[in-house]
């Protein structure tokens, strides 16, 4: 019996181990194309304003206020970027473009929704004031 139960133990710690390592995050792989994209225009008060209402349509019900603390986060096997940080304030705009309209697994690609550039650069200028 002891060795019956130290096995499922066993397998239950290995099924576990195994979830978390499968739900670390891992790293984007952002194609240089992307990397090298420059800000069309700059984060002025208009597009600051745009970002905004757009980042509250498409995005807040996940990001949330940025930090991944939406109402839908908790529900998502992936850990959410923090906007807010050092880390990604530093990342290139045109990795930040790639990674919130290209994505990959649960974050979904948005090119169909926002199709119109001026609005997807709104959206990194809103972003970027985080």
């Amino acid at each position: 019996m002891k060795k019956i139960l130290f096995a499922a133990l066993t397998i239950v710690f290995a099924m576990s181990l195994f979830s978390f390592i499968a739900s670390e995050k891992k790293a984007w792989d952002i194609p240089a194309k992307y990397k090298a994209m420059k800000i069309q225009k700059k984060g002025d008060k208009t597009s600051i304003a745009l970002g905004k209402t757009l980042y509250t349509k498409y995005c807040k019900s996940c990001h949330g206020s940025g930090k991944g603390d939406g109402p839908k986060a908790s529900s998502l096997k992936t850990k959410m970027d923090n906007f807010t940080t050092p880390a990604f304030k530093a990342l290139p705009d045109g990795s930040k473009y790639y990674m919130s309209f290209v994505g990959r697994n649960e974050m979904p690609n948005f090119e169909k929704r926002i199709v119109d550039e001026e609005e997807r650069w709104a959206i990194i200028n809103y972003i970027n004031t985080l």
